[in-house]
């Protein structure tokens, strides 16, 4: 069996079966960032991620905005976890053949949404590669009683994305969203979501790893799941790279969010579906893989 065959997660799954983690480690593979121990009143998140040219992005998209989205997508992971981000090391595979000119445009896209977020680019390591990779190591703190993972859903929360969904590839988005992390703040400190995630691989994929997570089962309400315009349901369900939020929340807790968000103009979430008891009952609609 290859790669392929056997799909990302279940890849993931394999593996970590297979490497070592203390008994200090809080939390470990399976939610965005990995949750460590830190302070009296706060833990550590660590995340992850690599773009790789042709898979990630173009080179004709822009230097800056390539920068940019690389580091953007481990914000929001932190941001997935109730945390903010702090220091980041940065990684970067060139081709022989790259201007200088790009390589301090990609810079430049990453230290303007470092500056936005009050992150720290400490270090990092520079080798020769066939085609453009980005790997960004993000550093996170979240306060003990804000973090949020996978897998506290329960029946009869409701669920809730944090904006519209679909076509992010096409439109260009991917490359220009904004990491939720003020939303996460306001959610965590305010409302509590029961679990949370961002979605970077399709409402229908990323809602099921909180279902596989929280041993729980799903029904969406098709007709409330926003869509940009021009973007069919199966698109908002699969395209991927939205980097919207994807939460629960018990159901008093929600109408609470409701009635909050219809007297004023701050946030809007958008309720999305219910979860059931049911474990079986998942999310049928092919979500974003990577093999």
């Amino acid at each position: 069996m290859n790669i392929s065959n056997l799909g990302e997660f279940r890849l993931i799954q394999k593996l970590s079966k297979i490497v070592p983690c203390q008994p200090s480690t809080i939390r470990g593979i399976g939610d965005d960032a990995a949750v460590l121990p830190f302070k009296k009143d706060k833990y550590l998140l660590f995340t992850t991620d690599m773009l790789i040219e042709g898979a990630h992005f173009l080179k004709s998209m822009g230097a800056q905005r390539i920068g940019r989205k690389a580091l953007a997508c481990s914000i929001s992971d932190i941001a997935a976890m109730g945390g903010v981000p702090t220091n980041a090391v940065v990684s970067v595979g060139l081709p022989k053949h790259t201007s200088v000119k790009f390589v301090t445009d990609l810079y430049k896209g990453l230290s303007q949404i470092a500056k936005e977020f009050r992150v720290s680019i400490v270090g990092g390591d520079t080798t020769q590669a066939d085609q453009l990779i980005i790997n960004i190591a993000l550093l996170g703190q979240v306060t003990k009683k804000y973090l949020v993972t996978r897998n506290g859903a329960k029946p009869g929360d409701w669920i809730f994305v944090s904006g519209p969904l679909g076509g992010s590839l096409k439109s260009g988005r991917h490359l220009t969203f904004t990491p939720r992390v003020a939303m996460a703040q306001f959610l965590v400190k305010q409302y509590r979501p029961s679990a949370m995630m961002d979605i970077s691989d399709g409402l229908a994929g990323d809602l099921n790893h909180i279902l596989t997570a929280s041993k729980t089962g799903a029904k969406l309400w098709e007709e409330a799941i926003p869509c940009y315009q021009g973007v069919t349901l199966p698109q908002a369900l699969s395209d991927g790279e939205d980097f919207e939020l994807l939460f629960t929340l018990p159901e008093k807790v929600a109408e609470r969010l409701m009635h909050w968000q219809f007297k004023q103009k701050r946030f809007y979430f958008y309720p999305v579906g219910v979860m059931t008891g049911n474990p079986k009952q998942k999310i049928n609609a092919q979500s974003y893989t990577h093999f």
